[in-house]
């Protein structure tokens, strides 16, 4: 998988993790020694999940192409997603963001970072009305 911003590959893995939630597309977490790190720069403020722990968001700046919190991380992410130390996600509706070559559709709305390919079927939490589910 890859994401792109711009002309520039920002992460390209074979090596993600793949984590699912109720009403969601998935969401991949890319490890961050698969990313080119010197393309994130942090960004201010936090949110924080009851199940992951507390993320950190990120710029991605590639030349003059700022795109403001393009990515997010849990950098102590709470018992059972540990595994989630040291991984990176991208909102596709920030970055180009591929699997296996197919250009992946953005999960609705500006909360989600679920990637869809045309494998994986909704309805999904994100759009209109659908913050109730």
């Amino acid at each position: 998988m890859t994401v792109t911003v711009g002309p520039q590959v920002v992460a390209d893995t074979r090596a993600s993790l793949r984590i699912l939630e109720t009403s969601h597309p998935p969401v991949f977490y890319l490890p961050r020694r698969d990313v080119r790190t010197a393309f994130l720069r942090p960004r201010p403020g936090r949110t924080h999940c009851e199940w992951k722990g507390t993320a950190s968001y990120w710029d991605v700046v590639v030349g003059d192409i700022v795109v403001v919190r393009a990515a997010w991380s849990y950098e102590q992410p709470l018992g059972p997603y540990e595994a989630l130390r040291d991984h990176l996600a991208f909102y596709p509706s920030a970055a180009r963001c591929t699997v296996d070559g197919e250009v992946v559709t953005a999960q609705k709305g500006d909360f989600y970072g679920g990637w869809i390919t045309h494998e994986i079927e909704g309805p999904f939490k994100g759009g209109p009305g659908t913050w109730g589910w």
